[in-house]
């Protein structure tokens, strides 16, 4: 078919044809913008796994907007024969093939990511040590904010080779972990149970999840690990600075001396 096939599918493009597939072009960006900035607000009224499948909705909506109005614009501007359709196809295939081959590569994961969404608006997760909360999910990248509110674009294509920690997975359930190190010679038992009421009497406990206080013996010292979720994962961080205060002064009410390495031979 080759140039002449794509010469006589587009023969029949005329200025009627423009303005009506201008048109499509439009009210589909009018409506993707109306969803990036609706679906947000009303996922703020909510909490839990709603506010989460919501946020969720927002790239799996714009994707289907856009897939709708290639539909609709190609058969204005073409003659929708099946050799037309082929040809315009192809060669549409093809110059994006070569022109576009990292953004296609990037276009396809985030295709990918939205059917097996390994993670989602409102999940925290950790790329190439990089951690963060995801803002947004676009056809290409995804937006994190990290804890100092820093904003890193994260290509999907970094799923194919690269590992994902996903800290909540699509929950409002993010575990957190306070570590505080102290000197061996002590009650080990009376500090684990004194470290376990501190975090069930934190307001900020989601105390009907599992609370765990573990202890391991280091070379220098011991190292606590205070396990438990926060009422809402953007708590973490105070939620992590009140147990850890809160373990410092049972420490120091106990008379046992914290160790200020925190790297302890581990």
């Amino acid at each position: 078919m080759g140039d002449f096939g794509i010469k006589d599918a587009l023969s029949s493009i005329t200025s009627q044809a423009l303005l009506e597939a201008l048109a499509v072009i439009i009210a589909a960006s009018l409506v993707i913008l109306l969803v990036q900035k609706l679906l947000p607000v009303l996922a703020a009224k909510l909490s839990g796994k709603p506010r989460l499948y919501l946020l969720a909705s927002v790239p799996l909506v714009r994707l289907l907007v856009i897939v709708l109005t290639i539909i609709v614009v190609i058969p204005i501007l073409v003659e929708p024969s099946f050799e037309n359709m082929v040809a315009v196809f192809g060669a549409l295939a093809l110059a994006l093939g070569f022109a576009f081959k990292d953004y296609a590569n990037s276009l396809i994961a985030g295709i990918v990511t939205l059917y097996e969404m390994p993670y989602r608006p409102g999940d925290w997760i950790e790329v190439n040590g990089r951690y963060g909360e995801v803002r947004a999910i676009g056809t290409r990248a995804a937006e994190i904010v990290t804890l100092d509110d820093t904003v890193i674009v994260i290509p999907h294509s970094l799923l194919w080779n690269t590992l994902l920690a996903n800290g909540n997975d699509g929950t409002d359930n993010l575990m957190c972990v306070a570590e505080v190190f102290l000197e061996p010679n002590h009650n080990v038992d009376r500090m684990l149970g004194l470290f376990r009421d501190a975090v069930f009497t934190c307001p900020l406990t989601k105390t009907y999840q599992p609370v765990v206080v573990t202890v391991s013996a280091l070379e220098a010292g011991m190292r606590y690990r205070l396990k438990a979720y926060p009422l809402a994962p953007r708590e973490q961080s105070r939620f992590i600075s009140e147990l850890t205060a809160s373990a410092s002064e049972i420490c120091g009410e106990e008379g046992v001396r914290m160790v200020s390495n925190p790297y302890l031979g581990a």
